[in-house]
């Protein structure tokens, strides 16, 4: 069966384009984010620090940092060479890689855990099982999952960032059909948490986690 590959495309050259102003308005976004922290630091303590964790669609290689602070032997892998750029300079230390989620150059058991912190947000509906399947492929028996998303029934859709002549869409999905994709791809789900709009914070929308476990 031959799949539609142009949303990969799309999403290189959106993030490209926006890479450094992104990384600007997003380099602390942890800080203020003690919820998220919190759901690291279990996952870290699922993973332990044995084996190798991949964090799946990096970015600027913020939460990627944060894993390995938490002292986890993990790299980055995005499409996109742009934001690739940024966290190789700012976190030297680190293994960066570019590559797709849904086919990663990486044996069968590969490894311990895989993160998937909003950067499953612009694959179709349709392309989820195949998404999962290759996550599930790469982690060993009992490895874990920690994937990311924003709560809703409609996208929404990004036009002109920081000015920039680049547009993507943004999916918005609910935790329950999500888990039940993750499970017929064959995870158990250990933990769904929905994190509420907040005043202070500038999501606009709740904010979905899942935990799961190979």
């Amino acid at each position: 069966m031959t799949h539609d590959t142009g949303f990969l495309d799309t999403t290189r050259t959106f993030y490209d384009a926006i890479a450094e102003d992104y990384a600007d308005r997003f380099r602390s976004v942890l800080a203020d984010a003690p919820l998220d922290r919190a759901l690291m630091g279990a996952f870290a303590e699922l993973v332990g620090p044995d084996g190798e964790v991949a964090d799946l669609g990096c970015g600027p290689g913020v939460v990627t940092a944060h894993l390995a602070s938490l002292g986890l032997k993990v790299f980055g892998l995005d499409l996109s060479a742009g934001m690739l750029a940024i966290a190789r300079r700012e976190n030297p230390g680190l293994c960066f890689e570019q590559g797709s989620m849904l086919e990663l150059d990486l044996p069968d058991g590969a490894l311990v855990g895989a993160v998937s912190w909003y950067s499953s947000i612009h694959t179709p509906w349709e392309r989820l099982p195949d998404l999962f399947s290759e996550m599930r492929r790469v982690l060993a028996p009992g490895g874990h999952l920690l994937l990311a998303f924003q709560v809703g029934d409609e996208p929404s859709r990004l036009d002109r960032p920081f000015g920039h002549e680049v547009s993507l869409a943004f999916e918005r999905r609910r935790p329950e059909p999500m888990a039940g994709l993750l499970e017929a791809a064959g995870f158990t789900v250990l933990s769904r948490t929905v994190r509420v709009q907040e005043a202070e914070t500038s999501a606009k929308v709740p904010q979905a986690c899942l935990i799961a476990r190979r």
